[in-house]
């Protein structure tokens, strides 16, 4: 999926749209265990986008009074971590001055600020122990950051001379002490009620790319032990030991990203040697996203079911606790909760309804701001739901308030096809300030667009997110279809002039489908992947591949081949435009190019630009207003011409 782009507004793209109110994002947003205090990382409003550094804010709860966090001019604060006592604040910043990172600590108010440690490399997921100490992920001189969205380092030298070890550290005396062993990338931990060990998801060498085969670990001073090893289409996230130490609930599913968390509910004894896992949501017709035994009594999950945030208890089985169609969450890109102390808080929001952050017992939240509360909805947004070989299949058609002369055609108007990426993600209902989010761009253009979560999506429960195992393209693209079937039985959208655009999957998803049909008129593939078989050795991530297809390219080809764009080249007829980071991990740029080269070939309209330095999250803001610019003005050509 594509991350949150700050983008400047550009007037001469978007002549007729008004300016309107600034609006306020948060980021993030973390509660103390004592709950009296709230902090959140905010975008600044109304400064030029390329230069927004988040800022940390802190509310004095319930009255909400807010003091901004003291950080030095041009510093990025982040991994924030409340003590236990909610009496003490911690986070890592960034200063770029300097070419070390340093944590800080302050008192519950943000003042009285005291360097606790200076470090060369990389540091996030600051947590307080049980005794007060503090723990950090590290990796020590690292020679690129962390995750395989970030730009990739130039492939110059020995390859792999280098694997960078994200390790379990306490800070101590100003120095880090290591409590996991060197040979394993650990990538989420939780500490033991005792203080003196962890249980963690880890695994051994590239941290990129081994989170598809991590297991769950027990891990003390040095040294670690394997609890447990999930089936090849199970990925872990989340492991959250409960207060009494007896067990660790984490989430397990098929995930193809890390970060973007789905799959149900699992409990594993920790007090048995050899135990096995429990399913704690089996059958579910829903995603759990998130879990935290610090909401309330007992573990309490959050996920998403259709269209819908929901909460559930399982405590003692499974009890629906809060669904409602707006998006919960603590800034994460799926439903999630803010808890310490059993205090939860949100940020709410929806497609019409800017973000809001409010606090108190769940479902009975309190309004902690009221930045956005006079906001009018900028577009019009409609849930629907339409059958599918056999499923329900849910997405979302936006449309805008007011189009430009011309874009309505005998009664008609032009739709563009917005397939997310992933696959196992979501479209969810979340506000978009301005058209830095290609979908607010193409409805301030005029066009409708919709939004499907076919097959392959959270939201449907785990046989849903699984369905397009091992047969990508083909029922995804069924589901996509009937869904502009039904979207044209309740909307006067004009067949002969859709479009289809996507990033990551959604790029993929746009290759294959003009290779497919020739339903669309226009289509912008952003970061696509058009030849799985070659994609296998060019990726620097090829473990989350094997999860998906059963098994290695250089075992079965077939099945890669079946989902290939490139193998069905000569069926593309759509004037397609492609674009991609130079620097890209995930979906590299030899996709892009393979693709344009064949289009090329076959004298179908295209183009390709690829941006210097940009990996898959394409964090240069010029580059990604480029990138949009280029796609209004491609689906412009070919749609309202």
């Amino acid at each position: 999926m594509i991350p949150y782009r700050r983008v400047a507004l550009l007037a001469a793209l978007f002549p007729t749209m008004a300016l309107a109110a600034p609006v306020q994002l948060f980021d993030h947003i973390s509660i103390s265990p004592d709950g009296s205090r709230l902090l959140s990382l905010q975008e600044p409003v109304g400064e030029p986008a390329a230069s927004t550094i988040s800022q940390p804010v802190l509310y004095t709860l319930p009255s909400g009074a807010r003091s901004n966090l003291a950080l030095c001019h041009g510093c990025e604060a982040s991994a924030f971590a409340w003590r236990r006592d909610g009496q003490a604040l911690a986070y890592v910043l960034k200063d770029p001055s300097v070419k070390t990172l340093s944590v800080w600590q302050t008192d519950k108010d943000g003042h009285h600020a005291t360097q606790v440690l200076t470090f060369k490399g990389t540091l996030q997921s600051l947590s307080y122990g049980p005794k007060g100490q503090l723990g950090v992920l590290a990796i020590e001189n690292a020679h690129r950051q962390p995750g395989a969205m970030e730009a990739g380092a130039a492939p110059t030298g020995e390859i792999n001379a280098q694997i960078d070890e994200q390790r379990i550290a306490t800070i101590e005396n100003g120095h880090l002490n290591w409590q996991s062993p060197a040979n394993l990338y650990v990538y989420e931990y939780d500490w033991r009620p005792d203080g003196e060990g962890f249980i963690a998801t880890a695994a051994p060498g590239n941290g990129d790319d081994h989170w598809w085969i991590a297991k769950l670990h027990a891990i003390a001073n040095g040294t670690d032990t394997v609890l447990y090893t999930p089936p090849q289409e199970q990925q872990l996230n989340l492991p959250r030991v409960s207060p009494d130490g007896k067990q660790v609930s984490f989430i397990g599913g098929l995930m193809s990203d890390y970060g973007a968390i789905g799959g149900d509910a699992y409990s594993l004894d920790l007090t048995k040697a050899g135990a096995k896992p429990v399913n704690l949501t089996p059958g579910l017709k829903a995603t759990v996203t998130d879990l935290s035994w610090e909401c309330g009594p007992g573990l309490i999950a959050t996920g998403l079911k259709g269209d819908r945030s929901v909460i559930w208890s399982l405590q003692g089985g499974q009890r629906s606790l809060w669904e409602e169609t707006m998006m919960l969450s603590n800034g994460r890109s799926e439903p999630s909760l803010s808890c310490a102390g059993q205090h939860t808080a949100i940020i709410r929001q929806s497609f019409e309804k800017a973000p809001e952050i409010a606090a108190g017992p769940i479902g009975q939240w309190k309004p902690v701001n009221q930045d956005n509360a006079a906001l009018p909805a900028r577009l019009k947004a409609r849930s629907l739901t339409w059958k599918s070989d056999g499923y329900s299949v849910q997405g979302w058609l936006l449309e805008p308030l007011t189009r430009k002369p011309g874009m309505e055609q005998n009664g008609k108007v032009p739709m563009i096809v917005y397939v997310h990426g992933g696959p196992s993600s979501a479209s969810n209902p979340r506000y978009f300030r301005d058209n830095s989010k290609l979908a607010m761009a193409l409805l301030n253009a005029g066009y409708d667009v919709f939004m499907p979560n076919p097959r392959g999506s959270y939201g449907q429960g785990e046989a849903f997110t699984a369905a397009n195992r091992r047969d990508f393209g083909h029922g995804d693209l069924r589901d996509v279809l009937r869904g502009i079937d039904a979207v044209e039985k309740i909307a006067p959208v004009d067949d002969h002039r859709l479009g289809l655009t996507g990033f990551s999957y959604g790029g993929y998803m746009t290759m294959w489908s003009v290779t497919q049909t020739n339903r669309f008129r226009a289509a912008v593939a952003g970061a696509g992947i058009s030849n799985w078989l070659s994609y296998y050795g060019e990726n620097n991530i090829d473990s989350w591949m094997v999860p998906f297809f059963g098994k290695s390219v250089y075992d079965d080809p077939d099945i890669y081949a079946h989902s290939s764009p490139i193998l069905y080249i000569r069926q593309a007829h759509t004037p397609t435009f492609i674009f991609v980071g130079s620097a890209d991990e995930e979906c590299p740029m030899p996709q892009s190019q393979e693709f344009f080269h064949a289009l090329q070939t076959l004298h179908v309209p295209s183009s390709l630009v690829i941006y210097p330095g940009q990996g898959h999250g394409m964090s240069d803001p010029k580059s990604w207003d480029d990138a949009v610019q280029r796609t209004i003005h491609w689906f412009d050509t070919y749609l309202t011409q």
